[in-house]
């Protein structure tokens, strides 16, 4: 029988927000944050919030921005539960509202087996402020797992989904057993299983 376990990145297989991180290098971390804080309670359509913050990147070093995500810190118990849930026969993949720059690194360093995220456009080594990808809108991530589901054969009750913001909500929809992790009370609130530990070897526990 075939299971899939979905993690969000940010604030979940990562510790923090990778915009924010780019957002201090460049001295616009609070305007970026107030933006970002806004789109996981709920209050902010995804799509709209990302494009803005995105936008305040514009003329920023592609090299640069690949440097600190290659320097983004790995959330406590990452690699423990992406080799134990393996270890259960599942397939672990990560969707991410962020980008591909850091996910690829991440799906290396934790041994995922896919991530789906979305690309900053960039010209000459350098970033235009325009960003698309797979993950754009506030139902994506919902989107993308059915996908992942029909193509896997793998059943909502064979599936589980762990996130922390309002664009994880999609996911948990067809997701049997839902993780809310150290989550906004949006989440919390369409949940089955809450950790509010920072630590994902707390998951194991729950499967």
């Amino acid at each position: 029988m075939n299971k899939l376990a979905v993690f969000d990145f940010d604030s979940t297989l990562m510790d923090g927000e990778t915009l924010e991180f780019f957002a201090r290098e460049i001295g616009i971390g609070e305007k970026i944050k107030a933006i970002t804080d806004r789109a996981m309670q709920g209050e902010l359509d995804f799509f709209e919030s990302l494009t803005e913050r995105v936008s305040f990147l514009k003329g920023f070093s592609v090299n640069r921005i690949n440097e600190i995500c290659a320097n983004l810190p790995v959330m406590n118990g990452a690699y423990e539960v992406v080799s134990g849930l393996k270890e259960k026969g599942y397939k672990v993949i990560c969707f991410s509202g962020g980008f591909r720059n850091a996910t690829t690194l991440f799906a290396d360093k934790l041994g995922l087996d896919g991530e789906f995220a979305n690309i900053l456009h960039s010209k000459d080594g350098v970033l235009t402020g325009l960003v698309g990808g797979e993950m754009m809108f506030n139902d994506s991530k919902g989107q993308m797992l059915q996908r992942l589901q029909k193509i896997l054969d793998v059943t909502p009750g064979n599936t589980i989904a762990v996130g922390d913001g309002a664009n994880d909500l999609s996911m948990f929809k067809y997701a049997g057993t839902r993780i809310a992790f150290c989550a906004k009370p949006i989440l919390k609130e369409n949940a089955n299983i809450i950790i509010n530990n920072k630590d994902l070897n707390e998951v194991l526990k729950y499967i």
